[in-house]
């Protein structure tokens, strides 16, 4: 499944698909604060990524966030064995009811994600779906916050991106997503 819009003249691709797949400059892991791997995305990169994109994650734990990477924040590495050539890791939020600012973390989790690709001079990027899975956003309203971040972020940045993909696992979530961009016109 596919699906694709044009925004400011970067590519916005909606693709159900396995994320450990993409041929990208990065591709973007939902991880936990600790950058150590976990379940699903995260724990899907850092296996097949192999051992330099824990090596990697080590050394920006011990030099930059010994107490973890913030909420919202992102930082880039190898990506080992992957076929991208970049993991950037951010760390959305757990949903607590919507309430709790989730909605400004989670878009402040692909927006500094997108500033991480352009400080590297990463021209396509491939994202997941932040926080639906373990951290239980609801996918619906993940995918607003998701799709209107990065669109707002393309056109501030006409001419930094090349494509943008967000690669969803499942048939469902690539319906809610593909529903949420014709939404956004």
């Amino acid at each position: 499944m596919e699906a694709q819009h044009s925004i400011a003249g970067t590519a916005l691709r909606l693709l159900q698909g396995d994320l450990t797949e993409a041929r990208v400059d990065a591709v973007v892991n939902a991880a936990n604060s600790s950058l150590m791997g976990g379940g699903g995305v995260d724990g899907a990169l850092h296996r097949r990524g192999g051992p330099a994109i824990r090596e990697a994650c080590t050394t920006i734990r011990r030099e930059q966030y010994p107490d973890g990477l913030p909420t919202g924040e992102a930082v880039t590495t190898t990506a080992g064995d992957l076929p991208a050539r970049h993991v950037i890791h951010t760390v959305g939020p757990v949903w607590r009811g919507g309430g709790q600012g989730e909605a400004q973390t989670l878009a402040n989790a692909y927006r500094h994600s997108l500033e991480q690709a352009r400080a590297h001079g990463l021209r396509t990027v491939a994202f997941p779906s932040i926080s639906t899975g373990a951290y239980g956003y609801p996918i619906d309203q993940a995918a607003r916050v998701a799709l209107t971040t990065v669109t707002d972020s393309l056109r501030r940045h006409a001419g930094a991106f090349d494509e943008v993909q967000f690669v969803l696992f499942s048939r469902a979530d690539f319906d809610t997503y593909r529903q949420a961009l014709e939404a956004l016109g």
